[in-house]
């Protein structure tokens, strides 16, 4: 049998079946942030004789949160205050003898800065997600009666997010 000449032209054409479906694409984000500090140096070479009025220094931490999670830095009132909240008794140490110093969040030194209690406050902020420097403004308010030698202490940052 012969078949007409347009089928044989033709290729066959075969219904093809499809079907579909959905499928999900999670990902969470969660907050994080980083934190770090550099050293608050007030001096190698203090002369307490020749130096009447208080001894002012900064430094400062850099915070990193991710972009628009609140925070909040606290300080500690370091580590020979007698008290992570002692405020008021922050010191640092050369053996058994004692310097006093105070951390401010401004540059008048009138707010003192560590954890929103007892008479402190903490920094608040949001995250941007890159660093941000916040300076601490330092002050040793009086040198009378100072025994020479190297002081030290040991202040803990903490940031709540």
């Amino acid at each position: 049998m012969r078949l007409p000449l347009f089928t044989l032209l033709l290729p066959s054409l075969a219904l093809a079946a499809s079907t579909g479906n959905n499928f999900q694409v999670n990902a969470t984000v969660v907050s994080s942030c980083t934190v770090s500090g550099t050293t608050l140096n007030f001096g190698n070479t203090i002369d307490p004789l020749a130096t009447s009025s208080p001894v002012d220094a900064m430094s400062s931490v850099s915070v990193q949160c991710t972009n628009t999670t609140p925070y909040a830095v606290a300080l500690n009132a370091g580590s020979n205050a007698g008290g992570a909240s002692n405020f008021g008794a922050r010191a640092m140490k050369s053996g058994s003898r004692s310097l006093p110093y105070q951390l401010y969040l401004d540059t008048g030194r009138s707010s003192v800065w560590g954890d929103g209690s007892a008479g402190s406050s903490s920094y608040t902020g949001t995250g941007t997600g890159s660093a941000q420097n916040l300076n601490i403004y330092g002050r040793l308010p009086s040198l009378a009666n100072v025994v020479p030698g190297a002081y030290t202490d040991t202040v803990t940052v903490t940031v709540s997010y």
